[in-house]
């Protein structure tokens, strides 16, 4: 325990087990700042934040500003004197008059080894780019885009076939384990920040919708990549006979055709061709109903061996 006066920022659920480990290991956070509740369902009810729900079931005061930038709030930060603030993917960008109020500085649990994968999605890119390896990164936050000095990082092997909500969940213990361990080490005074070399970057862009169309042009381990880095959202998808259909998780096998044609629908077993290999579709959706493992899709929504997924069925009769 460091004996800071400690203010946690973040938002979903990857931040919750870092601020979890803060409130178990006796840390004084004197404040919690999150996103304003936001409408969600079919109701469009006013739904807390999951850092908000944590926060409020242990007391803790829960800021939530619309805009951190504004000079208000930004008083009230400074009013709460905190030593240092911790940030775990909070969703806005902390202007320079906010980092300079801590004297330990804001410390930054980013899901990557960085100077690589700066961004919105750094998680979902790792996996969508054939990653072997991944891992978590404290730094302390500058004005720029995940430019700071880091601290410390923690590397982790990333299997062929982990999809994003596997990941995210492993990181954001990670995550969290490294961010007390950095704290202890500020502390004590036995870590050194290092800048980064910009030359090693790459921007890891907010995921769009339309980055989930599958393009069968492509092989088949790039596919896959794709799907199980959306498998979340946007969550890769295709033509179906004029029907949208969703691809949750896949399978890398070695048949050959025309890409996009599905080898086989039978027994169980969807395959469809890519540019070199083919992929086994393992869980899919067709629009307005339920996801489904392979055999039960099939037997309810028969596909034809042949046709090409990706165009229009009078493109296929064509």
């Amino acid at each position: 325990m460091t004996g800071w006066r400690i203010i946690f920022m973040g938002t979903p659920a990857f931040a919750c087990p870092t601020l979890d480990k803060l409130i178990q290991q006796g840390e004084n956070l004197v404040a919690v700042v999150t996103q304003p509740d936001r409408p969600k369902g079919r109701g469009q009810h006013l739904m807390p934040t999951p850092v908000k729900e944590l926060a409020a079931g242990h007391g803790i005061p829960v800021l939530q500003p619309p805009k951190v930038r504004d000079p208000a709030f930004v008083e009230i930060i400074r009013e709460l004197k905190p030593d240092v603030i911790v940030v775990v993917a909070f969703g806005q960008i902390l202007p320079k008059s906010l980092l300079d109020i801590p004297p330990q500085g804001c410390i930054n649990v980013h899901a990557s080894l960085l100077p690589r994968y700066r961004g919105a999605a750094p998680l979902n890119w790792c996996i969508i780019n054939g990653e072997n390896e991944t891992g978590v990164t404290t730094m302390l936050m500058d004005p720029g885009l995940d430019t700071g000095p880091m601290l410390l990082e923690q590397s982790t092997a990333l299997d062929e076939d982990e999809d994003i909500a596997a990941l995210h969940d492993r990181m954001a213990e990670m995550g969290a384990s490294l961010l007390l361990e950095t704290l202890d080490r500020l502390k004590a005074g036995t870590v050194t920040p290092r800048q980064q070399n910009d030359n090693e970057t790459c921007y890891a862009a907010m995921l769009r919708k339309e980055d989930g169309k599958i393009n069968w042009s492509r092989d088949a381990r790039s596919i896959h990549n794709q799907v199980r880095g959306m498998s979340v959202w946007p969550v890769a998808y295709t033509d179906s006979n004029g029907q949208l259909l969703k691809i949750f998780r896949t399978r890398v096998g070695n048949g050959s055709g025309k890409p996009g044609t599905v080898l086989k629908a039978s027994k169980g077993e969807l395959e469809v061709a890519c540019l070199s290999g083919s992929l086994f579709l393992l869980e899919l959706q067709l629009a307005g109903k339920k996801r489904l493992d392979t055999g039960s899709f099939l037997a309810g929504f028969p596909i034809a061996e042949g046709i090409a997924l990706g165009i229009p069925e009078r493109l296929n009769r064509d």
